[in-house]
């Protein structure tokens, strides 16, 4: 009975052994690469509602880019992108074999360097939302290294243990030759929280100048950054000290809101990596030691704490090559209600009291705007088309080498069509999640 055992058991240990070594010890499979970045990175941070879900995002027709699942490899491999800037880089959102090509990996790596150009690449994606980590960015460029195909096992998911975000500091912008610049040094942004900031400054220039050029640049997860001036300069805040525009609870800080009242419009606006020029002979006159307001707002909707870094170039020019002196724009509609999953267009009508050149117009709205138009108001051009913009994030900026002349009693009419993709009504507010409606510009 014993032998009998015996020789069984060397029966299974010849004959089943070895299949089960080979079961135990062969190598497992990977799994679909693309899967896992759709299913980790693009449908959780990309493909959610209002940024690149569905053509009914609010956002759509500023990207024309959906990365839900079934839609995104599509869309992505070898499509040439929507940013002006990535097609003149020669770029294509996803060219197979080559991450330095495309647009995707730049946009989602801290350290690329188009987000330390002045060029409209745009943020740093997600907007605002989850930061990703260095392993899923380098995941990403590496399944684009070996030809971006849609069901590749042969990478290793090894690399997504790299949990640190992927975040860098930005370079420093350099002062302008003729000019001065000004800054907001680095502050936080804590996690799950929007903050808006002001800090008043005082030009350097001991004398009056005239400024042409206005230079932005800045962090990504910003929503702007504008340079204030005070109307009334007797009430005015303490120099250097920041004042909130929200507390911790999220609640209005009333003094700070009291003292935007005071303001009047001088450079910056969605985009805080972008330089505006004025027409040759246009300026903007600065006075000998000008309060000023920086204003920077940045949104941060992860876990992590954020930081904001601001940097604003003014650039003159001899005051003997000026012969019109530029005023500021600042039209805002704040008569703004949008009802749940709807789209709905609304428009406001400003006149001017006298004679008006326009030089310069661009426009601010939130995330839900599709279109903001500008129309001339009255007159003989009454209905006239001078601006549209379908890009939120950085907003087209329209010089007119001949100048937009308004005569008293006519204006302009800012026209901007939404699309709530929420399931609440939206007002005018100040957080990204509320809407604007502003018009910017300059004229003499």
């Amino acid at each position: 009975m014993f032998k009998y055992s015996s020789l069984a058991l060397l029966f299974v240990l010849v004959y089943f052994l070895p299949s089960c070594k080979q079961e135990n010890l062969g190598e497992p499979k990977n799994e679909v690469t693309f899967k896992v970045i759709q299913d980790q990175i693009l449908t959780p941070s990309c493909a959610i509602s209002g940024c690149h879900q569905s053509a009914t995002d609010g956002s759509f027709q500023q990207h024309k880019l959906i990365l839900s699942e079934g839609n995104s490899y599509q869309n992505l491999i070898n499509k040439v992108p929507v940013n002006i800037a990535a097609v003149k880089a020669n770029m294509l959102l996803v060219k197979p074999n080559d991450a330095e090509k495309s647009f995707l990996f730049h946009k989602i790596n801290c350290d690329s360097y188009i987000h330390k150009s002045n060029e409209n690449f745009g943020n740093q994606m997600p907007l605002g939302g989850n930061i990703l980590t260095k392993g899923q960015v380098e995941l990403v460029k590496r399944w684009i290294n070996t030809g971006a195909l849609k069901d590749d096992r042969s990478l290793s998911l090894a690399v997504l243990s790299d949990n640190a975000p992927c975040q860098s500091d930005i370079d420093p912008l350099a002062p302008p030759v003729n000019g001065f610049q000004l800054k907001i040094d680095k502050f936080d942004i804590p996690s799950n929280f929007e903050r808006e900031i002001f800090i008043r400054k005082v030009t350097p220039n001991t004398s009056t100048v005239y400024v042409n050029k206005i230079e932005l640049k800045g962090r990504s997860n910003s929503h702007h950054f504008i340079v204030y001036g005070f109307n009334n300069p007797s009430f005015i805040p303490a120099e250097n000290k920041i004042r909130e525009l929200r507390n911790l609870d999220g609640s209005l800080n009333l003094t700070t809101f009291a003292e935007m009242q005071n303001h009047y419009f001088i450079g910056g606006g969605s985009d805080v990596n972008a330089t505006v020029t004025l027409p040759e002979g246009a300026a903007i006159k600065i006075a000998p030691n000008t309060p000023v307001d920086l204003n920077a707002h940045y949104f941060n909707k992860t876990k992590l704490t954020l930081q904001g870094e601001n940097y604003v170039n003014f650039h003159t020019v001899p005051a003997s090559s000026v012969k019109n002196e530029v005023k500021m724009l600042d039209l805002n509609n704040t008569s703004i209600n949008l009802p749940p999953n709807q789209r709905k267009t609304i428009t406001k009508n400003f006149t001017f009291q006298e004679k008006t050149h326009i030089l310069l117009l661009t426009s601010h709205n939130h995330k839900l705007g599709e279109k903001f138009v500008i129309k001339i108001f009255g007159g003989p051009r009454n209905g006239e088309v001078l601006y549209e913009n379908t890009d939120w994030e950085h907003p087209l900026t329209k010089l007119f080498s001949n100048p937009i002349i308004l005569n008293p009693g006519e204006g302009l009419t800012s026209e901007v069509t939404y699309m709530n993709t929420t399931n609440r009504t939206i007002t005018a507010g100040f957080t990204s999640e509320d809407e604007m409606n502003i018009i910017f510009g300059y004229y003499y």
